[in-house]
């Protein structure tokens, strides 16, 4: 008999575990606490890796919907220096290998994909119990409860489900981004969209720089990064969108306007996103019956791989449970052997592409990783 899967959290993990099993017969109950899919924006856009996001999709049976939500061009990338001077520029060769898509355009093919009634939404998960053998209650805000055979959590950076397995808890790592938007941008804002380009835009110093992509429907989604303390951040008061976009924008006083309009002109109220973190070689004892996988599991500082990780997190777990489905304990201790390594080595790599972006070397060092170059000094100021 095979085991129902309960899972924590409708994100593209969890989606992708629910979507794989579902391919192989298994069922699974997704609980969400968003009251329905379009609640809320789903953040920007994410390039998908052949090795793991594609991959997954694959395991998913959704290449050729994954195919059909590419934004076409979005994986043109230029460094700029903080005086809009282009330091490297590649355009999209319409052959690469890491397009671009929508998060909320990948989230929606997921969601399409399962049969009506997995995912339960408006389920906000408050506490879990174990019941033994294996088996947990699961009490959600509206006061309801539902017991786990096996049970996934894969809901993110603050879980729920995590203390069952490990006493981690992330921590500030000392960066936020903050998060604009320009829209109708090649009208309204022209100067910036030409600064932008077609796809990425990276304008990095040592401690601070602008980050902006180029999305369907004449987009500028930003984020300004800065190595500041959590409360220099609490300082700034968000709710007045005009005195907090002025004071991010200070920080780049002399920077092109081109580039400081994405911070002032923005469309909508900056928010501010503090970089959480779990230890790099995060990992627990098997506990009977629960597991976790994405940020869940191994919450690391923004390098363009997250979501691509817990997507292939979510395959790697159904493809276990699938090739063992009536011995669970089995299917958890093989996905987990695999997923530890694979998680610390890949914290390792965040944490250097963070540093490539915002430490001393910057913007030299993103632009050597980009082209594959040796470190290099053009004589470009870097202050």
């Amino acid at each position: 008999m095979k085991t129902p899967v309960t899972i924590v959290g409708a994100g593209l993990g969890g989606l992708a575990l629910a979507r794989v099993l579902h391919v192989h017969g298994i069922p699974a109950t997704v609980y969400e606490a968003d009251p329905s899919a379009e609640t809320r924006t789903q953040g920007g856009q994410l390039d998908i890796h052949p090795h793991d996001g594609q991959a997954a999709l694959e395991a998913a049976g959704l290449t050729d919907e994954f195919r059909a939500i590419i934004h076409e061009g979005g994986a043109a990338s230029r460094a700029l220096d903080q005086h809009g001077k282009v330091l490297l520029d590649e355009p999209d060769d319409a052959d690469d290998i890491r397009p671009e898509v929508l998060r909320g355009d990948l989230r929606r093919i997921l969601i399409d994909s399962l049969p009506a009634g997995t995912i339960r939404w408006g389920k906000k998960l408050t506490a879990v119990a174990a019941l033994g053998d294996g088996r947990h209650e699961l009490t959600f805000a509206d006061g309801s409860t539902v017991s786990a055979e096996l049970l996934v959590g894969a809901d993110g950076a603050w879980s729920k489900v995590r203390p069952l397995l490990s006493d981690a808890k992330p921590e500030y790592i000392g960066t936020t981004f903050i998060e604009t938007y320009l829209y109708d941008a090649d009208e309204r804002h022209s100067a910036t969209a030409e600064a932008v380009g077609g796809g990425a835009m990276y304008a990095l110093t040592p401690g601070k720089g602008i980050v902006a992509h180029r999305e369907a429907g004449n987009i500028l989604h930003t984020y300004v990064e800065l190595n500041r303390s959590a409360e220099w951040i609490a300082a700034i008061d968000f709710t007045d969108a005009t005195a907090a976009a002025a004071r991010v924008a200070a920080e780049f006083d002399g920077w092109a306007p081109e580039l400081t309009a994405l911070i002032t002109d923005g469309e909508t109220a900056p928010v501010p996103r503090l970089i959480h973190a779990l230890p790099d070689g995060h990992r627990w004892d098997r506990v009977p019956g629960v597991t976790l996988l994405g940020d869940a599991g191994h919450l690391m500082p923004p390098s363009g791989d997250g979501a691509n990780l817990a997507m292939f997190d979510g395959a790697e777990l159904g493809e276990a449970i699938a090739a063992h489905p009536d011995d669970i304990e089995a299917a958890l201790t093989a996905y987990e052997e695999a997923l530890f390594p694979r998680s610390a080595s890949a914290a390792v790599d965040a944490r250097e592409i963070l540093d490539l972006c915002l430490g001393d070397r910057a913007p030299f060092g993103l632009i050597d990783f980009m082209t594959g170059a040796p470190q290099h000094d053009t004589g470009t100021s870097r202050t």
